[in-house]
């Protein structure tokens, strides 16, 4: 069936006018049963189903475009975050959490306005190869996954494989759902203070057949009330990044320095975490994932170090099975679990946890 008329179904206000426009609907669904080792203090096993992640995070979304002719688009998205464990909303319950913008695009770029993705989420799309992995980058930072902002204005072009862009928000998290990234509450657009719970970010990248080079910045600023210790809008949590790729055949190397200032933390505010990643596709069916993170505090003892692997074999276009491993090493007082596939479940301070993870992945 063609996806324009399920989703005028859905939308019976822009039906007048699907004559003139593509609507799409789509989704991905990605679940896994995860074992953990050393949770706690206790450091018993924990074997469960998270809502997440998977080897992806499972969303609904709709997408349309308009041509308003000479090379003008209207341009929307509308898409939601979704816990198969339990048929829950994610990004801290938003009904469309995952982006919601409206915007226009041409030649030039786009410009867009609503909740959408900072510059870093593009900054590391081709560099990580595991991306949003129940094991990897987002079990050091839980930021990187969850790289979007409220209320924000983006502007993302791409000329003969240079890509630049832009964000700036005037409020970027309204949700109390924390603290956590799905929510900070820091609502910004304050008369009284018109920096608290501003963002900003910049990007420079560009691509050519065989190799990749990104280099962006992100900063979000605090408020009253804010989690994660942001609670004034003096202080700043910036990310500069510098990350590439290359293809060699069926062989892609990634790379990534992600060098971090938060002024929320007093005692560790500087860190930096590297990675060096691998996909290798043994058939064209089968594909083998690995990556290494190291993450690193100035002036403390606190680091951490995690490996993981994952192996993706594609049933079809659309299904795939997968098998994902990992293992991280705690130093210094840092508890961060292997795992972002759930809230919670880390090891003791300065322990080690492994986790292991069987799933099946549709998208439509």
């Amino acid at each position: 069936m063609k996806p324009t008329l399920f989703a005028c179904g859905l939308l019976t206000a822009a039906c007048a006018t699907a004559h003139a426009q593509n609507v799409t609907i789509y989704g991905l669904l990605d679940t896994a049963v995860e074992h953990l080792t050393h949770v706690g203090a206790s450091g018993s096993s924990l074997t469960r189903m998270p809502g997440l992640t998977g080897s992806v995070p499972s969303r609904i979304g709709l997408r349309g475009t308009e041509d308003l002719g000479n090379g003008l688009r209207a341009v929307f998205t509308l898409e939601q975050g979704l816990g198969p464990d339990s048929g829950t909303l994610n990004q801290g319950g938003r009904s469309w959490g995952r982006q919601a913008f409206v915007g226009l695009s041409g030649p030039w770029g786009s410009l867009t306005f609503g909740r959408q993705y900072s510059m870093l989420f593009w900054s590391q799309l081709d560099a990580d190869v595991l991306g949003p992995n129940a094991y990897g980058s987002g079990s050091l930072d839980s930021y990187l996954p969850n790289a979007r902002v409220d209320n924000s204005i983006a502007y993302r072009g791409t000329f003969s494989g240079l890509t630049v862009g832009a964000t700036y928000s005037f409020g970027r998290d309204a949700v109390n759902a924390g603290p956590s990234p799905s929510g900070t509450n820091c609502a910004g657009e304050n008369a009284d203070d018109s920096k608290a719970c501003r963002q900003w970010s910049a990007l420079a990248k560009y691509d050519a057949a065989t190799w990749g080079l990104a280099l962006a910045v992100d900063e979000i600023r605090g408020g009253t009330g804010a989690f994660a210790g942001l609670t004034a809008s003096t202080l700043k949590d910036r990310r500069t990044t510098a990350a590439g790729w290359m293809k060699f055949d069926a062989l892609k190397l990634g790379a990534g320095l992600i060098a971090r200032r938060n002024d929320g933390s007093a005692a560790t505010p500087r860190s930096r975490l590297w990675y060096l990643g691998a996909s290798y596709g043994v058939t064209p069916a089968l594909a083998i994932d690995a990556q290494y993170f190291q993450l690193d505090y100035q002036d403390s003892a606190n680091e951490a170090q995690l490996l993981a692997l994952r192996a993706t074999y594609s049933l079809s276009k659309r299904t795939a099975v997968y098998a994902t491993a990992g293992h991280i090493g705690n130093d210094g007082t840092l508890a961060l679990s292997v795992s972002n596939a759930a809230a919670g479940n880390g090891p003791a301070a300065g322990k080690s946890q492994s986790g292991f993870a069987l799933g099946v992945r549709h998208a439509f």
